[in-house]
């Protein structure tokens, strides 16, 4: 069925928090989106958690809320299977009206770091690991998932079990299914830690790809659990006595002639991979707020909790921030092992990619690679809470290399009123804000 035979079909580009901003608008526009016929203020890219404008944003008070255009990424359109009515969803990027691109958009921002790679004749390949968790929300406070076949509440965890899973095969099946309808490539999944959580890989394959589809699978997600009468929550940490979602992102380089710019032959890697190892590292405290964006992402954030919290590497240690994964030498590959699953996927890969791409270019050296436990070890660390996480966010300069000034700007305004707007919410009840937006 071509799209403009819908009755309807959604545009909608991604925010700074990674939620969905756009249209339900006739199928006839389908002819007319990629010239720019679906119009969206700028602003709307930049609300804050509860979707409200940014207080003194010069995008509203200095533009006079000026709209931009928005055109197709490329990547859809692709059916949203959680739905009762079709109604295919078009993956949109906002640009000014002279066709610059709008730098507050973050799927531009991974596209500009992107290009830093493609001047090399590079493609950078990359896949996530997302783990999500499966709760109720129908009374006033969160409450884990009750066990499809028993109706009993999880009460305990369920690593690598097959019966876990069993009694949740229907919404997984499905998932497979939604997956398979909107093209994205799901791998393995697994029974976690945490009560009724689930990791999910993706493929490897083109970065830009990986990230479209991640910001996809979120949504998809929680969709498909409405439907099957649960909640699924990527939040950082769901309970607070409970393990908490993180989001993993591997990533290698191919040259043009597809050969891994990571790979040297042995186990160690190549000296490109140890550059983009350093930049990884230098610019890991400063990108605290894109890997914890949240006031709940902070309470994932303790050491010893299976979440990094130290700027390290290794090879093959699951306790270092960054892990060089074992296996043959053509699969080199980095794994960043700090981001909570309540990240922005174009933001954290632009962060990574970036910081990466610095330190490629300046020909930085890492320090060793620790050994043993890395919460035993006196480490530099991350930021130690959301609003150190902005200052250093805001003035570092390797951010500044990795991410437009609009958009920085545009970013710390809006986490500087969610600091604001959620000291005022007891946080016994942030899940409230946090569960359907992140």
């Amino acid at each position: 069925m071509e799209l403009a035979e819908y009755q309807t079909i959604r545009v909608a580009a991604c925010d700074l928090n990674g939620q969905m901003r756009g249209k339900r608008v006739p199928g006839g526009y389908a002819r007319k989106l990629d010239d720019g016929a679906v119009r969206m203020p700028l602003s709307a890219l930049n609300l804050d958690i509860f979707g409200a404008d940014i207080d003194d944003s010069p995008l509203v008070f200095e533009t006079g809320d000026a709209d931009g255009m928005l055109r197709p990424t490329g990547r859809g359109p692709v059916p949203l299977p959680w739905l009762d009515t079709p109604q295919p969803l078009v993956p949109m990027s906002m640009y000014h009206d002279d066709g610059r691109p709008f730098d507050g958009d973050p799927r531009h921002a991974l596209t500009d770091v992107l290009d830093r790679f493609a001047q090399r004749g590079w493609q950078v390949m990359a896949a996530t690991e997302l783990e999500f968790t499966l709760v109720d929300d129908s009374g006033k406070s969160l409450r884990p998932v009750r066990n499809p076949q028993t109706g009993r509440r999880t009460g305990a965890p369920g690593i690598l079990s097959l019966t876990h899973m069993d009694a949740f095969d229907a919404f997984l099946s499905a998932l497979y299914d939604g997956c398979a309808a909107m093209g994205i490539p799901a791998q393995t999944t697994t029974s976690e830690s945490g009560l009724g959580q689930f990791e999910v890989t993706l493929n490897h394959q083109d970065a830009l790809r990986a990230a479209d589809d991640t910001w996809l699978f979120k949504a998809l997600i929680r969709g498909l659990a409405r439907r099957h009468g649960m909640a699924a929550t990527f939040m950082a940490k769901p309970f607070d006595d409970d393990a908490g979602n993180g989001m993993h992102m591997h990533f290698s380089v191919l040259d043009a002639e597809g050969k891994n710019v990571f790979d040297n032959g042995g186990p160690e890697g190549s000296a490109t991979l140890l550059s983009a190892v350093a930049g990884c590292l230098q610019a890991m405290p400063a990108s605290t707020l894109i890997f914890a964006p949240h006031a709940n992402s902070y309470t994932r954030l303790v050491p010893g909790a299976h979440a990094p919290t130290s700027v390290c590497w290794a090879y093959e240690n699951r306790t270092a921030a960054l892990r060089i994964p074992g296996g043959a030498p053509a699969a080199r590959r980095i794994e960043h092992r700090v981001a909570g699953g309540d990240i922005n996927p174009y933001l954290m890969f632009a962060a990574v990619l970036g910081a990466a791409i610095t330190g490629i270019d300046d020909g930085l050296t890492p320090p060793a690679p620790i050994k043993g436990n890395a919460y035993d070890q006196d480490l530099p660390q991350l930021a130690p809470d959301w609003e150190a996480a902005i200052d250093l966010f805001e003035t570092d300069p390797f951010i500044a290399r990795a991410f437009p000034k609009g958009l920085i700007r545009n970013l710390c305004m809006t986490k500087r009123q969610e600091v604001r707007l959620m000291a005022d919410i007891p946080e016994s009840q942030h899940w409230k804000t946090y569960l359907g937006t992140v």
